[in-house]
């Protein structure tokens, strides 16, 4: 190979690279799961709010959901499902195969083309395949937009959100009982008090986490649980479904130590103080069959 071909070679490797880091960037990234495990700390977003689970209400979008995007009285498929990246992994793959062996393989097309023309017939196949993916696969027309632009990119009027409706004061009073609950069942790691807390799909989380914790030998414990502020944002109705949506802020003790160990012990505090208190925020949505018990059925993070 000599000297001008071999530059030439770089150079191309060199752009196929700025393109793939390009299309990994701009793909949808999966949320963290809570780390560590502090119920109060930071974390990922996850439950379900039904028909406003894609839509910015000001907190963290949810990612984790089971919430099918909400169908438009139009037929179209609600805005904010995700990119086709996401909704089509199978390809994704293929796709990264395809530019992997491009850029690593050093095959037939690291030998044939070089230069300008490389470019341009790399460009020209990154152009016309995400116009084929965007454009011809989604269904001829519509689509879906990214989760990004969530529940702005249909026209409100096509988009259903339910119904607002006013809760009372013993609802209110129904979420601080839940929030101080749910708190005080995380730390006791008892999912059999969450169960009668929350929804099923919250239940999953929950004791997914409580499973990792578990795996690495570690507790979170939380007390002390003190509720500063609680603002109701928003409620709705869905069918025979009610919704709540409220902005949370309390303070706590929120520590982590390994499982089996007394606070006291060396060594026993992995993270966190059980002797200072921390402040957190988060926004919490519940929800009911009319005339019956509210349940936690969302966190998102502020």
């Amino acid at each position: 190979m000599t000297k001008r071909t071999f530059q030439g070679s770089k150079r191309w490797r060199l752009i196929v690279a700025l393109l793939f880091s390009l299309t990994l960037a701009l793909a949808p990234s999966l949320a963290e799961a809570r780390a560590g495990g502090s119920f109060g700390g930071g974390g990922s977003s996850f439950g379900s709010r039904g028909a406003r689970s894609f839509e910015n209400n000001g907190a963290s979008p949810l990612g984790q959901t089971m919430t099918s995007p909400s169908p438009s009285y139009g037929g179209n498929s609600f805005a904010g499902g995700g990119s086709f990246f996401s909704r089509h992994p199978f390809l994704t793959g293929i796709f990264g195969g395809f530019i992997g062996s491009m850029l690593f393989g050093g095959g037939f097309f690291g030998h044939m083309f070089g230069g300008f023309f490389s470019v341009l017939i790399i460009g020209l196949l990154i152009f016309f395949l995400f116009r084929l993916l965007s454009g011809g696969l989604a269904g001829g027309g519509g689509g879906f937009a990214p989760r990004s632009v969530g529940a702005a990119a249909a026209p409100a009027q096509q988009r259903f959100r339910g119904r607002d409706f006013t809760v009372g004061d013993a609802d209110l009073n129904a979420f601080q009982s839940l929030h101080a609950a749910i708190q005080e069942a995380w730390g006791r790691a008892d999912l059999a008090q969450m169960r009668q807390l929350m929804t099923p799909e919250m239940l999953t989380y929950f004791s997914q986490e409580l499973t990792k914790n578990s795996s690495q030998g570690v507790q979170n414990l939380v007390s002390n649980v003190s509720l500063v502020k609680a603002e109701l944002t928003e409620s709705w109705e869905e069918g025979d479904m009610q919704y709540a949506t409220a902005y949370m802020r309390w303070t706590a003790l929120d520590y982590t130590v390994r499982l089996g160990a007394a606070p006291s012990s060396p060594g026993a505090i992995v993270a966190g103080d059980p002797r200072v208190p921390t402040e957190a925020e988060e926004v919490w949505t519940f929800v009911r069959r009319r005339g019956g018990n509210w349940l936690l059925s969302a966190i998102q993070q502020v």
